[in-house]
């Protein structure tokens, strides 16, 4: 009798706990028929991001409209297999800035400031593209960086920004 107990115990720790009928969802999502057909064309596409199309397929689930399934959090986490603070947040997106803001992805507010100019960027693809010093097979990163120093074409400069430069120009070191 005690190991059909426990065993019952260990079965039940495995089932996610059922979210009950009477919790009001905070953020509920009520889904035009123009959105609906929005996100059926997203998903249907196939060409959208992976994140773009299980927000989709989230919003569709959770659509609590006439035409709407309305899952719960915890099956739509199972279903799609991402966690369900994921769902809840997409509802929240969803509720604050609509459609948009809970499929799109959000452009980075950081703008990153330019470490050399056109012309600084030039003399590096230059010298990137010369014959390598005495002794060299051929250019590092660290080297071209010392030497644009030694030239006085900047004041300072790290071998990751000379990556980052010639990777941009897509220029081959050789």
């Amino acid at each position: 009798m005690h190991g059909i107990r426990s065993g019952l115990m260990l079965l039940r720790s495995r089932i996610p706990p059922l979210e009950k009928p009477s919790m009001r969802k905070q953020h509920v999502v009520v889904l035009s028929e123009e959105e609906r057909a929005r996100l059926h064309t997203l998903i249907g596409r196939g060409t959208a991001p992976a994140r773009a199309l299980t927000h989709a397929r989230i919003l569709l689930k959770a659509n609590q409209g006439e035409a709407g399934p309305g899952w719960t959090d915890r099956a739509i986490a199972t279903a799609l297999e991402v966690h369900h603070t994921t769902v809840a947040r997409v509802r929240q997106q969803y509720a604050a800035g609509g459609l948009a803001a809970a499929v799109d992805r959000k452009a980075p507010e950081r703008e990153y400031r330019r470490k050399l100019d056109e012309e600084q960027e030039a003399h590096l693809v230059a010298l990137a593209c010369s014959a390598p010093p005495e002794g060299r097979k051929r250019w590092t990163l660290r080297l071209l960086a010392e030497r644009l120093v030694q030239l006085e074409v900047v004041e300072d400069l790290s071998h990751e920004t000379v990556r980052q430069v010639l990777q941009q120009t897509a220029s081959s070191r050789g």
